[in-house]
């Protein structure tokens, strides 16, 4: 049984949202939602999929895993207070920001892929800023925004929603074995650590144990990206606070359990 009908519970909690408020936004009735949050029945995969893109989170974790009192904050608050911090705009060009680089957005990726050689396209791509100096000698950057779960394990890692920055590799002979690539064929696009490389293919590797190896061939690899950094939404709360949040559900749900056994 997957943890969703938990995580809609919380995610109900942290928005405010009562059942039939939360299914009106995704065309449910009042009782689907009760049956998914008493484990009775399981939303259908399109609307978990509706669900994940309207909260900004990965359906991975959706359904695999307990939300925590961090996950929740990142549907809200802090993804808007970083998100302003950050001041990434997406708008401006590359004439009145210096800084800024090209931005493959999770809409735009298989767009990117069909055109990654059309320099119009290219051109015209949105722009993010990033705290990088132009004035050395260029390197060609780029930055890509992840689109899933692979690289986030027990919440550490890239999350979903990460922008990384990234710089083009020239040959598949310059990579490294553990560092993390953007790797772009026909396939799409690709964000895993190199685990083996040998002359005409290589292998890449999830931080997640659940996700399998992705092989390569080289001469099928159309471009090849080595991730410098990234910017991200995802806080880390204390652990003691995480601790403390979780323990005090668990005595409201026991009390909420003894009274229900005295009625």
């Amino acid at each position: 049984m997957s943890q969703i009908g938990q995580n809609i519970r919380k995610i109900r909690s942290a928005k405010k949202l009562s059942q039939t408020q939360f299914a009106e936004l995704f065309d449910l009735t009042r009782g689907s939602v009760g049956a998914y949050e008493e484990g009775r029945a399981e939303p259908k995969i399109d609307t978990i999929i509706q669900i994940a893109n309207y909260f900004s989170v990965s359906i991975d974790l959706l359904l695999n895993k307990e939300m925590t009192v961090n996950d929740l904050f990142h549907l809200d608050v802090f993804r808007k207070k970083l998100n302003e911090a950050h001041s990434f705009d997406t708008k401006v060009s590359a004439p009145s920001a210096p800084n800024g680089v090209e931005y493959i957005t999770i809409k735009n990726q298989l767009e990117y892929v069909v055109n990654n050689t059309n320099k119009d396209f290219i051109a015209n791509l949105p722009k993010v800023g990033f705290p990088v100096n132009r004035e050395k000698p260029a390197k060609q950057l780029q930055a890509f925004e992840l689109g899933n779960s692979e690289m986030e394990y027990n919440q550490n890692g890239l999350h979903h929603g990460d922008i990384l920055l990234a710089e083009k590799i020239s040959e598949s002979k310059n990579l490294s074995k553990g560092n993390v690539y953007v790797v772009v064929d026909e396939s799409g696009i690709c964000i895993r650590r190199l685990k083996s490389k040998y002359k005409s293919s290589l292998i890449f590797s999830s931080d997640n144990p659940n996700y399998a190896d992705r092989h390569f061939s080289v001469e099928d690899i159309y471009e090849l990206w080595q991730v410098l950094g990234f910017y991200s939404t995802y806080l880390n709360p204390p652990k003691l606070i995480d601790n403390k949040v979780l323990e005090f559900e668990k005595r409201i749900e026991l009390l909420e359990k003894q009274q229900s056994d005295q009625r």
